[in-house]
């Protein structure tokens, strides 16, 4: 499936997804795998969705709001250091470029992104 096109939908909880490991120097813990799916951009701003298997994986973020739609995770904020949340259904999370944070997905998580 490709972007959306003006006019139409998708069920983003339902939408196919295709993973790809992470890379070696990215992995903390376990196999985990990622996959995205670009929705659409709108001037310089892309609206995806975005899924982490489970397992410990570190990244450097860019500037981002995501809406979790199903799975759980922990982010600790690795740089600059910030108390870790605890995300789910549900949970609205701002992150800022250059934030260096370890993600530790327990269930499957998916979100719709906004960069």
């Amino acid at each position: 499936m490709s972007a959306l096109a003006p006019g139409t939908g998708v069920d983003a909880a339902a939408l196919p997804l295709t993973h790809e490991p992470l890379p070696a120097d990215d992995v903390i813990i376990g196999q985990p795998t990622t996959a995205v799916h670009e929705l659409a951009t709108l001037g310089e701003v892309e609206v995806g969705v975005w899924e982490m298997t489970p397992g410990t994986a570190s990244d450097v973020e860019v500037d981002e709001v995501f809406v979790v739609l199903s799975g759980h995770a922990r982010i600790e904020f690795v740089e600059p250091v910030l108390p870790a949340i605890e995300v789910g259904p549900g949970s609205i999370v701002r992150l800022a470029a250059g934030q260096r944070t370890a993600w530790t997905v327990t269930e499957t998580l998916r979100k719709i992104y906004i960069t």
